[in-house]
């Protein structure tokens, strides 16, 4: 059974090999590469760094990226959740967002928002499954190999925060 808990800076390596996996696919994100440390140490939030473990394997994480740095929206983030294939459908995903919403809220965060693949329709369930509603499509928002992509926004108010 997976296990939720902070994320500490030695799991990193699994969490590239997570993100690297969900690059592979070419519905997860518009990003072509893994991160250094220092890239993802500088662009993701301290609330809700989070990793879900069997054992002692890292099988899925999420974190917070603020939209932008505008004080304004100091309350504002982006979610990533990635589960690594072989632990896909066992509800690692759900878990981890679940977690991640009470991280967020725990840490002031009064909206969370989410950039997803049209495609990729099981994250865009999930989603909406806790909660986030669908807000607009970007129609051709970014090309990811030459192909243009569209990306369903989803957002979720905090009933706690704000």
């Amino acid at each position: 059974m997976a296990t939720i808990r902070g994320f500490k800076k030695p799991d990193y390596p699994a969490v590239q090999e997570i993100y690297q996996q969900g690059i592979d696919t070419g519905d997860a994100t518009f990003e072509t590469r893994i991160k250094t440390w220092k890239e993802w140490d500088a662009a993701t939030a301290e609330a809700g760094r989070l990793v879900s473990t069997e054992g002692d394997q890292v099988v899925g994480w999420a974190c917070l990226s603020d939209v932008t740095s505008r004080c304004v929206y100091r309350g504002v983030a982006e979610t990533s959740v990635y589960v690594n294939p072989n632990f896909q459908g066992r509800g690692i995903g759900q878990n981890l967002l679940q977690a991640l919403i009470k991280s967020s809220e725990d840490g002031g965060y009064w909206t969370l928002q989410a950039r997803i693949f049209t495609e990729n329709v099981a994250s865009i369930v999930l989603h909406e499954k806790l909660g986030f509603v669908k807000m607009g499509v970007h129609i051709k928002l970014g090309q990811l190999n030459g192909i243009w992509r569209d990306v369903q926004l989803l957002e979720r108010r905090s009933t706690v925060v704000g």
